[in-house]
Order: structure tokens, then C-alpha cells, then sequence
């Protein structure tokens, strides 16, 4: 199930969830927690279905149940589908939107599942296919607090799919290696080089931008003190800094400051959102 990286994905959709709500309810939050967890767990779980042949090749995926034969096909299958039927089911507690945070979800793993994963081994347009699926879940979480789809949410889902692009930029760079010998097409524009750098520095820079929007737009729900576009400002211009000496030195040692950055990133303007409506506004 990957649950480090599930976890991670269930907090973006609880920030959503409380920045979409006026009184967030503890019961909506372990409901959207639970229902998160199981429905992130099955797609990397179809994930590691699928790539199974894959993932032997590759130093960091070899010991992975499948590869390892601790599982096969068969139970992994039964497992992936049970985590699927539990996270719809949890999911469509959640009042008001959870009929439509359960949408959302189904379309997250099929984008993940059935696009994002065979790409990976065809086009680096991949990382663009997979930034929808893993900007979905703040929005699944806004929508299953206001059951609608605005401004706010548009906003919310634009800086976590600005965001992908550094992130997975800086780790196919990292990874290249492993990659190439599954033979996974991760990188833009085929190499290390300046392209896929640019492609970090320019979203990097979008990102911050969007980030500060709520300041100066009147937007339900969404809003931001001046102390905290200040805040949200510092750390984007953070960001990019990281971004643009990758794109001045094209060296593996600030790629990987770079992939380290975007895991500070996320969480940090999320609590800023966060604070800042329950704290300055």
C-alpha cells in the first residue's frame, strides 16, 4: 500500500476538507482519512500489479512483495479490489460531497492505474498525465466539504499539479539510473539536461503565483492575510531558488536538493492555508 506515500496523499485531502468547511467534523475527517488511505493503497497496489516485471529490475522496487514472491497476482488482485470496494464505501459517508469525493477518487486510480502507469515506459508525458491524479486529492477533499467545484478548488488543485512537475522532475533525475534499466521514459526530453530543468524552474514559478492568488481575489472560503501571502511569497521564492540552481548547474546534487525541497514544500503552504483561516482571517 505504500503507506508513507498514502499518507502523505490523505493529507492534502484533509487540508481540502478543512479549508472547505466552516466547522470541520472529526467524524468526515476520520471517514475521508480511512477511505483516503484504502483507495491510495489500492492504485499503488494495481500500480505494483502492473509493473510487477518492472519492479525486478530496479534496486529500489526489487524487494517489493510481488517481485520477491511473498504475493501472488491472484491475492494481490483480491487485496487491490477489497481496498477499493472499503475506500468507495468510506468515501460516500462523508457529508455533504461524498458522492462526489467518491467520483473523484475512481477517476484519480483510473488516470493513475490505466494511463499514468503504462506511460511511464512510452513518454515523459507521463509525469503530465499523473500530475491530474495527484492533484486530485485536495480537491476530493474540498468537494466533500462543500459539495462544489469553484474558483477556490481550481486554485487548490493548480498549485499540488504545478507542484508535480518539480517533484517528479527532480526524482526521475535522481532515479535515472533505475529507471532506464526498466526501461521507464521518465526524463523530458530523454537526459539530465536543461530542458527538464527548465520545465521545474518554470512550474516552480507558476506555482508561487497561483499560491499568492487568494490574496488578491475575492474568493469564498479562500482567502490569505497579508502575513501570509508574505509567508506563501518567502516559500515559493524558496522553491524556486532550488529550481533555478538546478537549472544553472544541471548537477545530481541539486536535483536532489531540489526533490527534497518539493517534500518541505507541499505540507508548508497547506499549513500556511491553514492557519491562516483559522488563525488570521
Amino acid at each position: 500500500m505504500k503507506f508513507r506515500l498514502s499518507a502523505t496523499v490523505v493529507f492534502s485531502s484533509i487540508v481540502g476538507y478543512i479549508l472547505g468547511s466552516d466547522n470541520p467534523d472529526i467524524k468526515n475527517i476520520i471517514l475521508l482519512s480511512v477511505g483516503g488511505i484504502l483507495i491510495t493503497g489500492c492504485a499503488n497496489a494495481f500500480n505494483q500489479i502492473l509493473e510487477k516485471p518492472f519492479d525486478k529490475m530496479m534496486e529500489r522496487t526489487k524487494k517489493r512483495p510481488l517481485p520477491c514472491s511473498k504475493l501472488s497476482l491472484y491475492e494481490s488482485n483480491i487485496f487491490a479490489t477489497i481496498l477499493l470496494i472499503l475506500g468507495v464505501f468510506f468515501l460516500y459517508q462523508v457529508s455533504p460531497g461524498g458522492h462526489e469525493s467518491c467520483l473523484f477518487a475512481l477517476l484519480s486510480i483510473l488516470l493513475y492505474v490505466l494511463v499514468y502507469t503504462p506511460l511511464k515506459r512510452i513518454s515523459p508525458i507521463s509525469i503530465f498525465i499523473g500530475s491530474f491524479p495527484g492533484a486530485i486529492p485536495i480537491l476530493l477533499g474540498w468537494v466533500a466539504a462543500t459539495n462544489d467545484f469553484g474558483l477556490a478548488a481550481g486554485i487548490l488543485f493548480a498549485i499540488q499539479f504545478c507542484w508535480q512537475f518539480p517533484h517528479f522532475i527532480s526524482i526521475s533525475w535522481v532515479l535515472e539510473d533505475d529507471y532506464k534499466k526498466a526501461g521507464f521514459k521518465m526524463m523530458y526530453g530523454g537526459k539530465k539536461g536543461r530542458y527538464p530543468a527548465t520545465i521545474s524552474l518554470l512550474t516552480s514559478i507558476a506555482m508561487t503565483i497561483i499560491s499568492t492568488l487568494p490574496y488578491f481575489l475575492e474568493i469564498n472560503y479562500l482567502s490569505l492575510s497579508l502575513y501570509s501571502v508574505i509567508a506563501a511569497f518567502i516559500l515559493g521564492l524558496w522553491f524556486i531558488i532550488r529550481a533555478l540552481k538546478l537549472y544553472i548547474s544541471i548537477s545530481d546534487k541539486d536535483a536532489k536538493s531540489l526533490m527534497l525541497g518539493s517534500f518541505v514544500y507541499l505540507p508548508i503552504i497547506q499549513v500556511i492555508y491553514i492557519l491562516d483561516k483559522y488563525l488570521l482571517q
